[in-house]
């Protein structure tokens, strides 16, 4: 599932809620190089092989859910020495000139590099099931094989590659054009066609162009029925339809589209979509019913997502897999008003992950929720104490929050003064200005500090 666009209802959410276990690709059945470009591009260019870079993040929960389930899977072995692999957490400052050179606009994102030129021949944006990862892999080897061999790619492909280039370069507007030329110029059976269908969409999205992404969405959901990519452009043009402004000229017929679209995904079971996309499907069609006003329809959609989600984490085989789907269930039950149900599993996964920030930031969350602030308040001292890189800021954002509603707005005027502080001393890259913005604005919003006696 991309992890390009959420609807308006849900996105404050989720922007505090989206803390995953923080794991590298443990138990992973290709040998990652972790956090280490300088000697994944020596190894690449010793060999003669490209890189394939993973950007996740530790809050991702869709990073973490290819970790548990797609990395582990054995139909990767045979790809294991065919690339150089490497994962980078974004979240760690010793890895900021990697994010710098390679930028990262949604999570997790794959790459797969040429070491002699270090430019990005392939992008994949978002989550991929093991299926998409091995046809991704494939077009990579078979783009580089007819790289060395007489003769040059057809259109579409030497358009298409130009494309990536320009998203992993983060020239959004320039990529998103470059990707609608490769699909008009390919063939009506392209086997490139979801991956390049998913990059524009983003793209599209990350160039603020919302109209096109919902009209897009439309027009390619025809050639994409039955693969997974259905979904996930189901699902981003849908988010891009509710996004657009109320009375836009054809909003209503692209919203009732694309929820159509979005409904049809999650009822086909042959699309083998993961339990992680089919809960990023529920949380699209939960904004369209809240743009609608339609408590009855968010409800129902709202419990059969709790379905779901709780029954994949009951069939997890592993706790970190289980965890996986943390960020989303306390996300359900926020939605349906009861955060008390998430207690006992975020609880076990603290336990399960004593060193990891998430389970106690997100129990901050649901504690606040409850209205229990000095339980709140307990588990961000927790989560703090292990916390690192930009999630800080989140994490010191909603404490925040915490204190405020707690009735001490020193406190809280406080932390946020510590935490611009925190996002100003952050590696370049690490920190937007949208974000500074935004907590410059939660900083005004609880004014002034009282004068001095």
């Amino acid at each position: 599932m991309s992890s390009t666009a959420r609807t308006a209802g849900l996105a404050a959410l989720l922007l505090t809620l989206l803390f995953a276990p923080a794991a590298s690709a443990a138990g992973a059945i290709v040998p990652f190089i972790a956090d280490d470009y300088p000697q994944a591009l020596a190894q690449a260019r010793a060999r003669h092989l490209p890189i394939f870079l993973e950007a996740w993040a530790p809050w991702c929960h869709s990073c973490r859910s290819m970790q548990a389930y797609v990395y582990t899977d054995a139909r990767l072995a045979p790809y294991a020495d065919r690339f150089v692999w490497l994962a980078i957490d974004t979240e760690k400052p010793g890895n900021a000139a990697t994010i710098a050179k390679y930028p990262v606009g949604a999570w997790p994102s794959m790459y797969v590099i040429d070491p002699l030129s270090e430019t990005v021949t392939f992008r994949w944006t978002g989550s991929a099931t093991i299926e998409q990862l091995v046809t991704f892999l494939d077009e990579a080897g078979a783009q580089k094989a007819s790289a060395t061999a007489a003769g040059a790619a057809n259109a579409a492909r030497e358009k298409l590659a130009e494309a990536d280039r320009l998203n992993g370069a983060a020239s959004w507007a320039a990529a998103a054009d470059a990707y609608a030329l490769a699909i008009s110029l390919a063939p009506a059976q392209w086997e490139a066609l979801p991956r390049a269908a998913d990059a524009y969409l983003f793209a599209l999205l990350k160039a603020d162009r919302t109209a096109d992404c919902a009209r897009v969405a439309r027009e390619l959901l025809p050639r994409l029925a039955g693969s997974p990519s259905s979904a996930s452009v189901a699902a981003a043009g849908l988010d891009c339809a509710v996004g657009l402004p109320a009375g836009a000229p054809g909003r209503s017929a692209a919203i009732a589209e694309l929820e159509r679209a979005a409904r049809a995904a999650l009822a086909d079971p042959r699309l083998g979509l993961a339990a992680d996309d089919r809960s990023g499907l529920y949380i699209s069609l939960i904004g369209a019913r809240d743009d609608a006003q339609d408590a009855a329809g968010k409800r129902q959609l709202a419990g059969e997502w709790i379905a779901l989600l709780e029954s994949a984490a009951r069939q997890a085989p592993t706790a970190q897999a289980r965890a996986v789907f943390d960020s989303h269930r306390l996300s359900a039950y926020l939605e349906i008003g009861e955060p008390q149900r998430a207690l006992a599993m975020l609880e076990a996964s603290e336990r399960d992950f004593p060193g990891d920030y998430n389970p106690p930031a997100r129990l901050a969350v649901a504690y606040r929720a409850l209205k229990d602030y000095p339980r709140a308040l307990a588990a961000s001292d927790r989560a703090l104490a292990l916390a690192y890189g930009p999630r800080r800021l989140g994490i010191l954002r909603t404490r925040a929050k915490i204190q405020d509603e707690a009735g001490d707005r020193a406190a809280a005027r406080a932390t946020l003064e510590s935490t611009l502080v925190e996002a100003r001393a952050l590696p370049p890259g690490q920190v937007s200005e949208r974000t500074l913005t935004a907590i410059r604005g939660e900083l005004a919003a609880l004014g002034a500090p009282p004068a001095a006696p």
